[in-house]
């Protein structure tokens, strides 16, 4: 069953299982691309306002400080950093293609070193949020 509606055929291609880890590392890679993109968009946008109204800088920040606001840092902050040692793996095998037929390892160092560096500091982020 195909569908014409083209949002929905590019969905279902981009989900659909074609390559295991590399598939999900290619998406997750777009992903915390567009993550970071949209982060630096309204980071420009919060650092405008400081120069053109103060006043209302200050009655936005509540957003930042709101506690449903958290996860979305902690989705930024792993989506950096995934995309950081991701983009380092997809550099290595372009420059050396040999590596290729170690990509399942070089994927899964990829998400040890994120685990590694992510889940302490949402640990604190959390303990943080709890101690105050």
């Amino acid at each position: 069953m195909s569908s014409s509606n083209p949002v929905v055929t590019f969905v279902t291609k981009t989900l659909t299982y074609r390559g295991g880890k590399g598939h999900w590392s290619w998406i997750l890679h777009r992903l915390g691309g567009l993550g970071i993109a949209t982060f630096l968009v309204l980071h420009i946008f919060d650092i405008f306002l400081v120069g053109a109204s103060k006043s209302l800088f200050e009655s936005l920040l509540f957003i930042y400080h709101n506690p449903v606001f958290r996860p979305a840092l902690w989705a930024l902050t792993f989506g950096v950093f995934y995309h950081a040692f991701n983009g380092v793996r997809i550099i290595i095998q372009d420059f050396w293609p040999g590596l290729f037929r170690y990509q399942k390892q070089l994927v899964l160092a990829v998400w040890i070193i994120v685990a590694i560096l992510v889940i302490p500091l949402v640990g604190i982020d959390i303990s943080n949020m709890l101690s105050h």
